[in-house]
């Protein structure tokens, strides 16, 4: 086992990228927190741990209230005792161009985004540093690196990645890791309605794709397993695309240059 005994609260763990990461951390040997808002769905993920024969708490909470964030944390060392590894993996998008959103709605996206990932450093930091070490992956966007519309939330998930760069040197002394995942297009629920609208979408994004397909939950979840396991323990500050070569170039360009 790659995590064997160490605690795991991982946000937006009701479904998606965030319930793959629980469901594969705790076959790994890792005691889940799994934080989400609709209590429901983090109550689903944490049975599907324990019928898996894993160790599992379900945790309300809206990651980008302080409130909710120092309960959910409370909660987490009430049951386990510390916190070995946080993975912040909350995310919100709406708006296009900075002549679509509304001051709002760029706030919005921030704070869902950005300041989630603050909060959630912030209240396990403390602990980490007494006990000698742990890991924070945050998870980002390839949105964050490249211009591909959605504005605010992608300046966001650009400051999840800067973000994920200062708290890796300002506490790599304290042997607290903080590494971040930039993932492509993931076929996860939050697509449902532009399904509904355009069926074919994924496989039009597929198009996009140097290995053809969109991302599965289970593609990221595997990167941050790595990242947060003892085979990574010389790795901090990083960003890690995971996006099936969407950022490695202009693939659709290529093709058209070269007649394929």
């Amino acid at each position: 086992m790659r995590l064997p005994n160490r605690v795991a609260l991982i946000t937006g763990a009701g479904a998606g990228i965030g319930r793959a990461t629980a469901r594969l951390f705790a076959a790994e040997g890792a005691l889940i927190a799994a934080a989400d808002k609709n209590p429901q769905a983090a109550a689903e993920t944490a049975a599907l741990i324990m019928a898996a024969g894993g160790k599992a708490i379900a945790l309300a909470a809206e990651a980008n209230k302080s409130a909710d964030v120092a309960a959910m944390v409370a909660a987490t060392l009430a049951a386990f005792g510390r916190i070995d590894i946080l993975v912040n993996n909350v995310g919100y998008s709406v708006g296009d161009t900075v002549l679509d959103i509304s001051e709002e709605q760029w706030d919005s996206n921030l704070d869902v985004c950005l300041k989630s990932a603050y909060l959630g450093a912030k209240a396990v930091l403390p602990g980490m540093i007494e006990r000698g070490g742990g890991a924070i992956l945050n998870i980002a966007s390839v949105n964050g690196l490249l211009g591909v519309g959605e504005t605010a939330y992608s300046a966001a998930k650009a400051g999840v990645i800067n973000l994920t760069a200062n708290l890796a040197i300002h506490f790599g002394p304290h042997n607290v890791r903080v590494n971040c995942i930039a993932p492509g297009t993931i076929r996860t629920n939050i697509w449902s309605e532009r399904i509904k609208k355009s069926p074919d979408i994924l496989e039009r994004l597929a198009k996009w794709y140097p290995l053809g397909r969109v991302g599965e939950p289970e593609d990221v979840a595997r990167a941050a397993l790595f990242l947060c396991s003892d085979e990574a323990a010389w790795i901090t500050g990083a960003t890690l695309p995971v996006d099936g070569g969407l950022s490695c170039g202009a693939f659709r360009l290529h093709r058209e240059v070269h007649g394929y």
